[in-house]
């Protein structure tokens, strides 16, 4: 995708048709000419957003199946891995009605969606269709967080981080995990020193969500990891805690952390 147009622009009659074109050999009586022209004419008065959500429900329409079978189908057509470091608007952007299609027909089919949120995040991004599954199923949610911390792929990873940041851009803000911020802490510690910058950037960020609530406890916590952190700790630091770099709380932690954090 370029962006020399307005995002939403993509998300119309164009992706319409490539979503027919992909959909219609595994499924033959798919409607591609009405799913098309429906589209077609909704997008108009559409934003973004609205448009996402729209396709999906033409999808849903247009596949009459069940959510197990539909899935099936919209998996076959995932496309290859991305394995760059380039984020959702760059690489598979035409899955967004795919993750939306998940997050909003999926949520009473947590073992399906959650492995297909799983297959969508390396291609796009599942971090916000996994927040609706985050707040219903806690439990199973942080357990397979913390199993995708050490997955191969790094979008996984970051997944991890980005999925489970209180205050993601975009997104409705999220409660804490078990409402104690400690939990986040714990999930994305691992990922300090992830080799991906990409997953690390999510790390910071969500450490930087966290401390607008407790900074005081996302600043201790840090600095007791400062010489176990790894090469990019130091950067780690300094991007989290980016709102208070250049106020009167920067001589306090200049205390807690050694002069490396903010020299190197």
């Amino acid at each position: 995708m370029t962006q020399s147009k307005p995002l939403k622009s993509y998300f119309g009659r164009e992706l319409a048709l490539t979503l027919s074109d992909l959909i219609q050999p595994l499924v033959p009586r798919f409607p591609a000419e009405s799913f098309v022209e429906s589209v077609t004419r909704q997008s108009e008065s559409l934003e973004l957003k609205g448009r996402v959500a729209m396709i999906a429900a033409e999808l849903h329409q247009a596949l009459d199946m069940p959510y197990e079978d539909s899935l099936e189908v919209l998996l076959n057509i995932l496309g290859p891995e991305n394995e760059t470091e380039q984020g959702m608007f760059t690489n598979g952007y035409f899955l967004m009605p795919v993750a939306y299609y998940v997050e909003r027909y999926g949520l009473q089919h947590i073992d399906l969606s959650m492995h297909a949120l799983y297959e969508i995040t390396k291609r796009h991004t599942s971090e916000y269709a996994i927040r609706p599954f985050l707040l219903q199923y806690e439990d199973q949610c942080l357990e397979r967080l913390m199993e995708w911390r050490t997955d191969s792929s790094l979008h996984v990873r970051r997944l991890v981080s980005e999925g489970a940041r209180p205050r993601l851009p975009w997104a409705k803000r999220i409660p804490f995990i078990k409402g104690d911020p400690s939990h986040h802490l714990a999930l994305i510690e691992p990922l300090l020193n992830d080799p991906s910058l990409y997953v690390r950037k999510s790390v910071a960020n969500h450490l930087h969500d966290v401390s607008k609530d407790d900074r005081d406890l996302v600043i201790h916590w840090l600095a007791e990891r400062q010489h176990s952190g790894g090469e990019h700790f130091p950067w780690i630091v300094r991007h989290a805690c980016r709102s208070w770099m250049k106020s009167s709380e920067m001589k306090s932690m200049q205390e807690l952390f050694s002069s490396a954090i903010f020299t190197t």
